[in-house]
């Protein structure tokens, strides 16, 4: 009886333990997908279109950029700011240059704040949404177009909002194959 017990207090410790490492496995999927239904964290919308809806009251959108301690770029807004109508679409563009001697990939991820915003900041088309394959010397400008849904004048907190900051922080990632086999070839050539 008493060996029992511990074959049962013994398989409930790896249910729990399985248990825990699943959660800890689906926990990033989880938290990305509440983030992009609620807007949590400043995560913005994705909008297949433009609003059918454009108001007279209008919100400031500024723009910042950042780079991942390791990325070697340089990377900017070219507009720091521009004001537009609630529903109105907007076009911003942010600026990447590789001043290395060998190609660089990188990712973008962003937010938005205040985060009460980030639910109603819908993004139509962004550079974040693929990999940047940055030549040596290449300097690229990247469109990101943008509407502040007109909802978010009937919410609690961002009827309240008056100034919308997006923020890009670009990270270098591995070069896709096919790139990492075309610097190969050129190195071996030379």
């Amino acid at each position: 009886m008493k060996l029992d017990g511990i074959h049962k207090t013994l398989m409930q410790t790896v249910a729990v333990v399985v248990f825990m490492g699943a959660l800890a496995w689906a926990s990033v999927p989880l938290y990305d997908w509440f983030c992009r239904v609620t807007g949590y964290g400043g995560t913005t919308n994705v909008a297949d279109g433009e609003s059918d809806l454009i108001l007279d009251r209008t919100v400031k959108v500024r723009f910042d950029a950042s780079l991942d301690r390791n990325m070697p770029w340089s990377f900017k807004p070219v507009e720091r700011q521009m004001e537009i109508r609630i529903g109105q679409t907007g076009l911003a563009f942010y600026e990447a240059y590789n001043p290395t001697d060998r190609p660089i990939a990188g990712t973008a991820s962003y937010n938005v704040t205040p985060y009460a915003a980030g639910a109603y900041f819908s993004k139509i088309q962004c550079f974040c949404f693929e990999e940047q394959i940055l030549q040596p010397g290449e300097r690229v400008q990247m469109p990101v177009t943008f509407y502040v849904d007109p909802d978010i004048v009937n919410d609690r907190e961002g009827k309240f909002v008056h100034t919308i900051t997006l923020s890009y922080t670009f990270y270098q990632i591995d070069l896709p194959e096919t790139q990492a086999a075309l610097k190969t070839e050129t190195t071996s050539v030379n």
